[in-house]
């Protein structure tokens, strides 16, 4: 009812009305930002509870879902809260509301709130996490630090005895061997003698224990994805009719996105800084560009070097020390470093070292989260303010 005679409430335009999307719909654009494929063999991001066919109107960010983080969440009235980290590291046998775990997944499913997070997979994706802490810093011409080559194929070489090859290679291509872009059942053959002696014990498929066979084989070649290898393996030693079948892997080393390295995924990024400054200012540069912690920043090396071209590692990239030595780069900035690997790394002419807060390293790509969902959904997305760097005090 209109409490105002003679007046009309006037009807939303059309651009201000959003069309409603689901958990689902959030996540395939995660998805295709932030490849599943892309993350570490460890890790298993994606949705830790929720509904895919629930409406979502508004999704909140953070690098780590804490107590106080969802609640402020479920405060802004979200329907989906988006983090870095999993909320499950590793296997669990229960959620129950009685551990601290549980009664976060509890809280979040009472509340009709879905949970997601693309961590390792964010690592690796280009852009990503490492893309958005290097833009943070001011770094330019970005290329991966270790290159991540998800796609890349595998070359196979089975011997297979002549009248066998239908069978075996039918196996092998029905789990996706022999895929070649457009073009499947791909496989090059040869023919050729092989030989072989079955020992005392040997049940072999041709021949008797103790005497020498030769049989016609071929040589039959073949590319697979690099993810499909236990498949492949597989189907071959259960089509194959020897009881010692001989195979070779060869890994192929390719660029996922072709020849531009730039473009490819993988982990940390190397850029350069369009103003070379001295690692004492740089450091601040690092400091002013993260949010604040009881951590803080601090480095490692003559603080009047020059600091031009730079590695990044959000999060714990301690073990990437020597590939930042290789690279050649002047700086190293990443988190959760030791004292002996970087004394070590310093000894053996390393560069100079920054290390961060590990979530706050990490926390420059909620804003590329947040512009994504936005671009491709136009959702209601905040990136909350907290701070879950779980340090409280600091003192010298």
């Amino acid at each position: 009812m209109n409490e105002h005679p003679g007046t009309e409430a006037a009807p939303p335009s059309v651009e201000s009305v959003r069309v409603p999307h689901t958990v689902g719909d959030i996540m395939a654009v995660m998805d295709r930002a932030y490849p599943p494929r892309y993350a570490e063999k460890w890790d298993h991001p994606g949705l830790v509870c929720g509904d895919p066919h629930a409406v979502v109107n508004k999704v909140c960010c953070a690098v780590d879902l804490t107590p106080e983080t969802l609640n402020e969440a479920l405060a802004q009235g979200a329907q989906m809260v988006i983090t870095h980290h999993p909320v499950l590291f590793q296997a669990v046998h229960s959620v129950a509301a009685s551990m601290p775990k549980g009664k976060l997944i509890h809280t979040a499913i009472s509340a009709g709130c879905a949970l997601f997070c693309a961590h390792t997979n964010a690592d690796s994706a280009n852009p990503g996490v490492n893309d958005a802490l290097a833009e943070a810093l001011g770094l330019t011409v970005l290329r991966p630090l270790i290159p991540h080559h998800p796609d890349a194929l595998d070359r196979w070489v089975v011997h297979v005895p002549g009248s066998q090859v239908p069978v075996v290679q039918d196996a092998i291509f029905a789990v996706g061997g022999g895929a070649l872009g457009d073009y499947t059942q791909c496989s090059f053959r040869v023919d050729g003698i092989g030989q072989f002696l079955p020992e005392k014990g040997a049940d072999p498929y041709l021949g008797r224990p103790g005497e020498l066979e030769t049989v016609s084989e071929s040589r039959i070649e073949f590319v697979a994805e690099r993810r499909l290898r236990a498949q492949i393996q597989e189907a071959l030693t259960t089509s194959h009719p020897y009881e010692e079948p001989s195979y070779d892997i060869l890994e192929s080393y390719a660029p996922a996105h072709g020849s531009n390295l730039a473009d490819a995924p993988g982990l940390g990024r190397i850029g350069t800084l369009a103003q070379p400054l001295p690692l004492r200012e740089f450091v601040e540069v690092v400091a002013e560009a993260l949010p604040s912690t009881v951590w803080g920043v601090r480095a490692a090396g003559d603080p009047t070097a020059i600091i031009e071209t730079v590695a990044v590692c959000g999060g714990a990239g301690g073990s990437f020390l020597d590939d930042a030595r290789v690279a050649g780069v002047d700086c190293y900035v990443t988190s959760d470093l030791r004292h002996h690997p970087v004394d070590d790394f310093l000894q053996a002419g390393g560069s100079a070292v920054i290390d961060t807060a590990h979530a706050a390293s990490e926390y420059p790509w909620l804003s590329q989260v947040a512009d994504l969902l936005v671009r491709e959904l136009d959702l209601d997305v905040a990136v909350l303010p907290l701070v879950t760097d779980p340090w409280t005090l600091h003192s010298q």
